[in-house]
């Protein structure tokens, strides 16, 4: 039945335009939101010393990316202190303990009515951009890379911000 669900179908690139009368900012692109560069995490840092990271640069979430690119999920601070205060997670654990790996990602050519759709059900989406990247022997792949992490709070400060 989700393909029944027309904001299902647009978080999930099957659908575009579903809404008759879109906001004025409906079809601007995710790129237009000047994101700042986001904090990335290795997934070998540990708990403690995520939850000081977090803290010291004022970031409530943060991308654990592997080395090689690969976007494991998402650290949250409440997440991560409820996890060890429970005693679920020791804080010399790594973050990989306490990722979310159910995440949404966007591109930067997506639509601020798509990243309206999924901000309706996430808390944040991934901004990622695709690159194709070439190895020694000639082949290519495609490699995202972590363009940001996007908001309600983001979209909203855009929108009233360029108001008409």
């Amino acid at each position: 039945s989700k393909f029944l669900n027309d904001k299902w179908m647009i978080k999930n690139g099957f659908l575009n335009d579903v809404q008759e009368n879109k906001p004025w900012w409906w079809n601007i692109k995710v790129q237009k939101l000047n994101l700042s560069a986001p904090l990335i995490l290795l997934p070998e840092v540990s708990c403690q010393k995520a939850i000081e990271i977090l803290q010291e640069k004022g970031y409530d979430q943060a991308p654990v990316v592997a080395e090689s690119g690969l976007i494991l999920g998402m650290v949250t601070l409440s997440n991560t202190l409820t996890s060890v205060m429970a005693g679920k997670t020791q804080f010399s654990d790594p973050v990989t303990n306490v990722i979310y790996d159910q995440f949404s990602k966007i591109g930067l050519e997506d639509s601020l009515g798509k990243l309206s759709c999924i901000l309706e059900n996430d808390h944040f989406a991934i901004v990622v951009h695709e690159q194709m990247q070439f190895n020694g022997n000639g082949s290519s792949f495609m490699k995202q890379t972590v363009f940001g992490v996007v908001t309600a709070m983001d979209l909203l400060a855009f929108v009233s911000r360029n108001e008409k």
